[in-house]
């Protein structure tokens, strides 16, 4: 456990999503996303910090359409591996969402109640409509039916994974595989 809270490589991770498959899953992804937002409505990317940050980027830069960009910064982890309530660090005004169409992006829906909470709050703030999508979507039955999100471009164990966003005590986010421990 010492060598992981230093951010030292976990002798036990065993990589279970190799990159290219990750690549090829945010391809299919970007395209059935494509069809689900509205034609006539301006839209806003929203990246749920921190793990958000790297699923957002790589998905909208393969969606062909001029989008705003913008973060909400609302954690239950604080680099821990369980939650607790919500801390909200920032969230865009009315001035940024009102009669946008939003896209919050998260990195992973393992219980849902953080990308929940963000959509209603999102809505309250004047967006005018939201779609929910994941990188990662966490095969268990804890927490909100899975199917409150709209879209997830992965399914993974019930493990604790890292990569492509998510963390590890902080750590490894910046990796284009998914690891689990």
């Amino acid at each position: 456990m010492k060598d992981e809270v230093a951010g030292n490589w976990p002798e036990s991770a065993e990589r279970i999503v190799a990159a290219g498959e990750v690549a090829e899953a945010l391809d299919r992804q970007a395209r059935r996303i494509e069809a689900l937002l509205p034609a006539d409505q301006p839209v806003m990317a929203v990246a749920l910090m921190n793990g958000g940050m790297y699923p957002a980027i790589e998905l909208t830069r393969r969606i062909r359409r001029p989008m705003l960009f913008e973060y909400v910064h609302a954690t239950r982890y604080r680099e821990r591996k369980t939650g607790s309530e919500i801390d909200w660090v920032h969230v865009p005004g009315s001035d940024r969402l009102g009669g946008r169409h939003v896209l919050l992006i998260d990195d992973i829906f393992d219980e849902g109640y953080t990308m929940d909470a963000v959509g209603r709050r999102l809505l309250a703030e004047g967006a005018a409509s939201l779609t929910t999508v994941v990188l990662a979507l966490k095969r268990h039955d804890r927490g909100l039916a899975r199917d409150r999100v709209d879209d997830f471009a992965l399914e993974v164990p019930d493990r604790y994974v890292f990569g492509c966003g998510m963390d590890l005590h902080g750590y490894w986010r910046q990796l284009d595989e998914i690891w689990a421990v």
